[in-house]
């Protein structure tokens, strides 16, 4: 009997592990440190991929908000005998006020995006009734938020982001001797540029947005009137040094700017070649004045 107790004891104790064995089973301190730099590493070798991934989608979002607002766009033409929708509503770059003959609230969105607090304006537009999201009118990837006529900030997102081109039945009652950029009225109009080439919607720099018109020197106008090469509006940047545009086939297109977009003042002159580069291309999808 004392035998068989002391073999089960025995193999009682056998079967238990030793305290060397139980050290063996837990990791080291140096093997925690090694763990935790290597997921670490992975860490950082993830996120700018997730990152990259995360843009993209939020691109594919922009780009598809200004396919939703280009349909507006031509359903409003249809509902209207063929006549573009007004686009009216702009602010003078140099002095921060209604431009004349401009700023009236007939127009396919009014507000001023920096100030806009709530969606009315966005509500108020004409293109409002053909899809009453007012989501379409903001990227995803516009980060800045409204703020008050004296600069301080609120924690509210902007409500709008994207501008329409100047191009685009802006139909002003200027005064006398004042010439105001060319755009088309009527959709059966476009051509030079053709409508495969002619911006409609862009997004615009989150820095500079104001009005909703976006405006670019026609070409030939600097040595016509003897202009400085200045930045009307500034397109946007935050897409891979890029932005977003449609145009008024219908089609939609990313452009990679040459140079990266960085706000200085409203109204900045255009800055070096790349920046040059960018700017031409931006004119080659405006009309030209051709009836001097």
């Amino acid at each position: 009997m004392k035998f068989q107790k002391l073999l089960t004891r025995c193999e009682s104790d056998a079967a238990r592990p030793s305290r060397g064995d139980q050290d063996r089973l837990a990791f080291t301190l140096i093997e925690l440190l090694v763990v935790i730099g290597i997921i670490a590493l992975l860490a950082a070798l993830l996120l700018p991929a997730l990152s990259k991934a995360k843009e993209q989608a939020n691109r594919i979002a922009c780009l598809n908000d200004l396919r939703q607002l280009q349909i507006c766009f031509h359903l409003y033409a249809l509902d209207h005998d063929d006549v573009l929708p007004p686009n009216n509503f702009v602010y003078d770059v140099t002095t921060g006020q209604p431009s004349v003959g401009f700023s009236t609230n007939i127009t396919w969105c009014p507000g001023l995006a920096r100030f806009d607090t709530t969606p009315a304006n966005i509500e108020r537009g004409l293109l409002f009734p053909y899809n009453r999201s007012v989501a379409i009118y903001h990227c995803p990837s516009d980060k800045a938020t409204v703020e008050t006529a004296a600069g301080v900030r609120l924690p509210l997102p902007r409500t709008r982001s994207y501008n329409m081109s100047q191009s685009i039945n802006g139909l002003p009652i200027a005064p006398e001797g004042v010439i105001e950029p060319p755009s088309f009225r009527k959709e059966s109009e476009i051509h030079d540029p053709s409508a495969s080439q002619l911006f409609v919607f862009i997004d615009v720099h989150e820095a500079e947005i104001l009005d909703s018109l976006f405006g670019v020197l026609p070409p030939g106008w600097s040595q016509l009137f003897r202009m400085r090469e200045v930045w009307w509006d500034l397109p946007a940047n935050r897409h891979n040094q890029g932005c977003n545009l449609s145009f008024a086939d219908g089609h939609m297109e990313h452009w990679r700017w040459t140079a990266p977009k960085i706000f200085k003042k409203m109204g900045q002159d255009v800055d070096g070649e790349g920046d040059r580069k960018d700017f031409r291309r931006l004119q080659g999808g405006v009309r030209p004045e051709t009836r001097f």
